[in-house]
């Protein structure tokens, strides 16, 4: 018993040893294509880029900057997706396998945007767009909402748990 004792100062008396935040080194620019693969952190495509999402699990958030293009198929959010003054915003199955998105998606002062059969656990949220919007056979645990967009939003079959709002009423 004694012998325990005596280590106990020691232990108490070693350096702390702890690791620095990782979550900046963990997030990816995304220039072209991202296939089968997960990423840790957010996902930022850069002004004016295209990025593709095949099959891609995002552990943070996918961000959409100006005039960038992102095309996402079969993908696994478990942030938001994203964007503001965007080119276009493509959210799709790939193949049999649906996209999913845990957190919501957002969508402002952009041009086009296309989801189709996806499954949100948020909100989708389209506002301010100015070219062909669709939301078609989705399925949003949260709001559908659509508002200021130019150009008549499409789609419909959308399975929606909260509020279907504006624009997007009807579909």
């Amino acid at each position: 018993m004694r012998k325990f004792l005596a280590l106990i100062p020691l232990a108490l008396a070693a350096p702390l040893v702890t690791a620095a935040p990782a979550a900046a080194d963990d997030d990816v620019t995304c220039r072209g294509t991202i296939t089968a693969r997960s990423i840790d952190g957010n996902v930022q495509v850069p002004r004016g880029a295209t990025c593709r999402l095949l099959g891609t699990r995002v552990d943070g958030d996918v961000k959409v900057n100006k005039n960038a293009t992102l095309i996402a198929r079969g993908v696994r959010v478990k942030g938001n997706i994203q964007a503001a003054k965007h080119k276009r915003v493509d959210v799709r199955p790939r193949g049999s396998a649906r996209s999913f998105v845990d957190g919501n998606i957002q969508l402002e002062r952009g041009k086009q945007a296309y989801i189709l059969r996806t499954v949100v656990n948020g909100d989708i949220q389209l506002f301010g767009n100015s070219a062909r919007q669709t939301v078609q056979r989705n399925v949003v645990d949260g709001n559908l909402q659509c508002k200021s967009n130019r150009v008549k939003v499409r789609g419909g079959d959308n399975r929606v748990d909260g509020n279907k709002e504006d624009q997007c009423r009807r579909l």
